[in-house]
């Protein structure tokens, strides 16, 4: 196992004085030489899914072989394992480091159960949109592995060539002679911003401001600002009341029952759904997805990474077995070959999309995506933001643009 020799190590405030320590371990030497620097040999425990357990097995190994310090790697539920997290931390029973989704990060740092890494240049090997994914009031709290997000399937057996833009798609689609020329699926009582986010971001719309460093600005609720109100009007000459691509009676299960069955060239969807559309033995290519606003269309992406505990046993090992250990090639691999998600370090992702052209697809679109908001005011904008898409794509509740306005100020009541 490679050890990155490059990154400054660092617990910022959270342990005074012991920086010089670690860098001194990271810029260069031995490995070994943290034993010394960290004079505590009490193990570190990381709370893990049963998938990504395997895959830091080597890399734990490696890193008790240079240092001493034995890594135990806990499995738990991850249907549950944010509020497990929020609730032992202050107790003193939970991990050292766990394994995360960044959406959960605002949730994190509000319970005070994590605490944030400095990485120096080993940032600089990432995907800058997985370290602003890691990045929470301008503070990176973890090192991420994986991006995930969706794109635009073509069926080319129906569309042989690649389009541009979302009327180039629709178009083709049409001429294809199917039974509907795109789908996405939407759920009937929630419709589905996520799915949809694309779309809205060509028009320059968003949720959140966005400050420098990528975090979101929960201050400033921009969804309902002119570039959102330009998506809700073409949002609506999508739905029953225009053309009826958009349908809002095609669920994510029937969107893909439909492209399954050729009944569309398109479907916009994530990776999870490949697999089955290899099973079916359709002939497919995942293309950017198109922009129907004129601007690029971004994406929300999702990034798993490793966040560490505020009350760790052994911070600093803790510390280096995250910045200097999992973020290598070797390690990012390694979760790259059992989750099949594209790696979020850059050397690494460049390795695997050589052998996987879905992997290359999907994660240049990752690339330049919006990180899924991980701020707590996030939880308070679902609900109206996704049944307003639903009334505008059903063409109920009169103007789209009142529609949305209202459920921009629905919002901003919530959140204060």
């Amino acid at each position: 196992m490679k050890v990155n020799k490059k990154g400054v190590i660092g617990l910022g405030a959270l342990i005074a004085g012991s920086a010089l320590l670690l860098a001194g371990c990271a810029g260069g030497g031995n490995a070994g030489s943290t034993d010394s620097a960290e004079g505590d040999s009490t193990p570190i425990t990381v709370w893990v899914d049963i998938e990504r357990k395997p895959a830091l097995e080597d890399v734990a190994k490696s890193f008790t072989k240079d240092t001493g310090i034995d890594v135990k790697l806990v499995t738990k539920d991850f249907g549950t394992v944010d509020q497990d997290f929020i609730s032992q931390v202050p107790t003193g029973k939970g991990p050292d480091i766990i394994v995360s989704p960044h959406d959960k990060l605002g949730a994190y740092v509000s319970a005070g159960v994590v605490a944030p890494l400095e990485l120096g240049d080993v940032a600089d090997g990432f995907a800058e949109s997985a370290i602003q994914a890691m990045t929470y009031d301008g503070k990176v709290y973890g090192v991420p592995y994986s991006i995930e997000n969706v794109a635009l399937v073509r069926n080319t057996d129906l569309v042989p060539n690649a389009a541009t833009t979302y009327d180039e798609v629709i178009a083709n689609g049409q001429a294809a002679g199917t039974e509907y020329p795109f789908l996405v699926g939407l759920s009937p009582e929630q419709g589905d911003p996520y799915h949809l986010y694309p779309l809205q971001t060509s028009f320059g719309s968003q949720v959140f401001a966005q400050n420098a460093d990528g975090s979101y600005d929960a201050s400033q609720l921009v969804l309902g600002d002119e570039a959102g109100t330009a998506f809700a009007a073409w949002l609506a000459t999508q739905g029953a009341a225009g053309s009826g691509v958009i349908n809002a009676n095609i669920d994510g299960d029937k969107a893909k029952e439909f492209f399954l069955a050729g009944k569309s060239p398109y479907y916009l969807t994530g990776p999870w759904n490949v697999p089955a559309i290899k099973d079916a033995g359709i002939k497919y290519a995942i293309d950017p997805l198109p922009s129907a606003g004129g601007q690029e269309a971004k994406p929300f992406i999702g990034v798993n990474g490793f966040f560490l505990s505020s009350k760790s046993k052994n911070a600093l090992a803790a510390t280096n077995f995250i910045v200097n250990y999992l973020s290598t090639e070797d390690a990012q691999m390694s979760l790259y070959e059992v989750g099949g998600r594209p790696p979020a370090l850059t050397s690494a992702y460049e390795k695997a999309a050589a052998d996987d052209a879905d992997v290359a697809a999907f994660g240049k679109i990752g690339q330049t995506g919006a990180p899924m908001p991980a701020i707590p005011e996030m939880g308070a904008v679902w609900s109206d933001w996704g049944n307003a898409e639903l009334s505008i794509i059903k063409g109920e509740g009169g103007d789209p643009a009142t529609v949305w306005q209202t459920a921009a100020s629905n919002i901003q009541s919530k959140i204060g």
